[in-house]
């Protein structure tokens, strides 16, 4: 039984079920009505109930989505705090893959990869694929 200081990974979030988030890459960030959104490439393992038969020029499941973060109050990203301003730190980050979310023991979230370490308090995460 893990403790309520353990982190606890983004493979045990139902949010993610079937989807490889280390393999998945950031686009953008943005802000927006108290909400924080990362606009991704979500690689999608054929578990997944959208999992479509990649072409033959690709060769696995890659579908637009968000990831949202409700009621976000504050972003950092390694040393740099975000306080009253989000969109100024949300600015200063880059796209690139994801190696790894987790919640920490202290209920915020952590996101690697090739932006950095970005540390997000808010509520628990929310995937949405994108249209068709």
């Amino acid at each position: 039984m893990s403790s309520d200081n353990e982190a606890v990974d983004w493979r045990k979030f139902l949010e993610f079920a079937d989807v490889d988030l280390t393999r998945s890459f950031v686009l953008s960030w943005y802000f927006e009505a108290e909400t924080l959104f990362i606009d991704t490439d979500m690689y999608l393992l054929p578990e997944h109930p959208f999992y479509e038969k990649p072409r033959p020029a690709e060769k696995v499941c890659i579908r637009p989505a968000l990831v949202e973060f409700p009621f976000c109050v504050d972003v950092s990203v390694d040393d740099l705090r975000g306080g009253n301003d989000i969109r100024t730190v949300l600015a200063k980050l880059g796209h690139g893959a994801i190696d790894g979310l987790q919640r920490r023991g202290d209920g915020r979230y952590e996101i690697r990869g090739d932006f950095g370490v970005v540390t997000i308090e808010a509520e628990r995460p929310v995937m949405r694929l994108k249209g068709p």
